[in-house]
């Protein structure tokens, strides 16, 4: 496989380079997708409700479920990048600190992962939750006033670089820096670069001639969102090494003699836009998974006795989805019971998501004592509404819970409970006290109030 390496057309084979991986990514990235959607259905990520960003342990249990493992061991790329994407689509938002699924997330379960990611893509281009620019870290200054541009207009510019791109040709990044140079949409990092800076803000700045380059700022840019979000939604296929001492364009700059590389992301050496990459980009009508991305999912057994037996290789997403309705009794097997499928209602996931996935994966029929189940649970299930949370108002005598349970004005804010006992909905507390007022009676704050 060739690689494009400059503009005199200067190429090298990937496949031979040392110490070079060369990693398709489509396939992986739609696993990813239904994988990470799971744990927010599960309940199992956290994220900063300030910043927005996964903590240490997010991205840990991120990382156990994706599809190939991250890029790399120790610097968390795609599964630092995923909870951030899903709050962008509005797949999922920060409540109470964790992180969990909107009613379009929920939807995102049942829907082509190929939709998914292009939906994703697009919202990340228009709603970033952060400037990618800040997970360079080791540029310094970037949070000073007026230091940056504005990332919206600049982030719209690159993703329209890369769309200009030939999809199936591998392409050198360095190559790629010079064609967007050349021909792609201008844009700046830097307002003032003056205000960035290595170590030390003074001898360190990148405001000095010669040390704030195309590469070094544009550069990086460009390679965090090509490598991070890009990479991650599988739109392009990689190529890339260890960063470590992979890009020595800062090495003049004051304070970089320490500095093992600038960005975790100076390891990307060349892409290619996939298949996936060019239905996301617009550049085709429909998504034609290639090569090993047309692999199907795993083939699933169900069997009499509510047992679910998968038969091929166990996906994490599939995992995940088997074990929020039923009890793991082997590598392989689950079992379903009322009391499982009951825990699952319980915490939001409804049957009906466990019978599209089986009716996806299974070659037959939902056997008659697991379609009885289901039906089962779901009458069960619609037996019980939670109309939410009431203050129940106790008063001196019957006569009186008649009264206001027959008032004109409070009849439509309360619920009689027994003989001498009102429910009134939280939400509707203020206007009971204003009404019970008018019929000549007050009530006594609430407690805690």
């Amino acid at each position: 496989m060739a690689v494009a390496q400059d503009a005199d057309g200067t190429t090298v084979d990937s496949s031979e380079a040392e110490g070079l991986t060369v990693r398709s990514t489509a396939r992986a990235a739609q696993a990813n997708t239904l994988a990470v959607l799971q744990l927010c259905a599960a309940g199992k990520l956290r994220c900063s409700e300030k910043t927005q960003r996964p903590g240490a342990a997010t991205v840990a249990a991120v990382t156990e479920v994706l599809l190939g493992g991250d890029f790399y061991l120790t610097e968390p790329i795609v599964a630092f990048a995923w909870p951030l994407l899903l709050q962008a689509g509005g797949l999922a938002e920060v409540t109470g600190g964790r992180l969990a699924l909107t009613a379009r997330g929920r939807s995102a379960l049942a829907k082509p992962a190929a939709e998914t990611v292009r939906h994703l893509w697009r919202r990340w281009v228009g709603h970033a939750v952060l400037d990618e620019m800040s997970r360079i870290e080791t540029i310094k200054g970037q949070r000073s006033a007026r230091a940056l541009t504005a990332a919206g207009p600049r982030r719209r510019a690159v993703a329209e670089a890369l769309a200009a791109g030939p999809p199936g040709e591998w392409v050198a990044v360095d190559l790629l820096f010079t064609r967007i140079q050349r021909g792609g949409p201008p844009f700046t990092v830097a307002r003032d670069s003056w205000k960035l800076y290595i170590e030390d803000p003074q001898y360190g700045s990148l405001g000095y001639d010669g040390f704030h380059d195309w590469s070094l700022l544009e550069g990086r840019y460009l390679l965090c969102l090509l490598f991070e979000y890009a990479g991650a939604l599988g739109l392009f296929d990689l190529t890339y090494g260890d960063p470590v001492d992979a890009r020595d364009d800062f090495r003049g700059n004051w304070g970089a003699d320490d500095l093992d590389f600038l960005s975790r992301y100076d390891g990307l050496q060349a892409v290619r836009m996939n298949a996936l990459g060019a239905y996301a980009f617009g550049l085709a009508d429909r998504y034609e998974p290639e090569g090993d991305s047309a692999a199907a999912g795993p083939a699933v057994k169900i069997l009499p006795n509510l047992d679910i037996v998968i038969t091929g290789e166990v996906q994490p997403a599939d995992e995940l989805l088997l074990s929020a309705y039923g009890q793991r009794t082997s590598d392989r097997v689950w079992s379903l019971t009322v009391t499982s499928l009951m825990a699952a209602i319980g915490a939001g996931r409804p049957v009906e998501e466990l019978r599209r996935f089986l009716a996806d994966r299974a070659d037959h029929e939902l056997p008659a004592t697991v379609a009885t189940l289901f039906e089962d649970v779901t009458a069960r299930a619609g037996q019980l509404r939670d109309l939410g949370l009431a203050r129940v108002i106790e008063c001196a005598d019957p006569a009186l819970a008649v009264l206001i349970a027959t008032d004109r004005r409070l009849r439509p804010l309360c619920t009689p409970v027994g003989d001498r006992h009102l429910a009134v909905p939280v939400q509707h507390e203020a206007s009971f006290r204003a009404a019970l007022r008018r019929l000549g009676y007050a009530m006594p704050p609430s407690p805690g109030a």
